[in-house]
């Protein structure tokens, strides 16, 4: 079976004091090393996170003492997979190695269908 895992990685970036600019540098940094580890499949946005108050979705960033976290989205296709947890194990040892020392979390497995039905043509 083949899959889309996506991840949840939570990434800090230090002396920023604006949103956009710690945004900016967490996907580039992310990005960087996901490439240097020729993992250029896996696609990187920044996360969202719903409001408290209002329920709105907004940037998951935070900013305290110029240093900010920002949640990342990491979204990979995973082949050939046995199972579901087989599939996250795969993507989360791929994007954990390149991402040394990132905190990750699975926050959602699909089953790729399109996939199958092309193997079956």
């Amino acid at each position: 079976m083949n899959y889309s895992v996506v991840l949840e990685a939570a990434w800090l970036v230090h002396d920023v004091d604006d949103i956009n600019d710690a945004i900016g540098v967490a996907v580039s940094e992310a990005g960087k090393r996901l490439n240097q580890e020729d993992m250029e499949y896996v696609e990187v946005e920044v996360g969202f996170t719903d409001c408290p108050a209002c329920g709105e979705p907004f940037d998951s960033a935070f900013i305290a003492a110029d240093t900010a976290l920002v949640g990342l989205v990491l979204e990979m296709k995973v082949f050939n997979a046995e199972s579901t947890e087989h599939a996250q194990r795969i993507a989360k040892s791929d994007i954990g190695g390149a991402l040394r020392d990132v905190p990750l979390k699975v926050v959602d497995t699909i089953e790729d269908a399109d996939a199958e039905e092309d193997d079956e043509a």
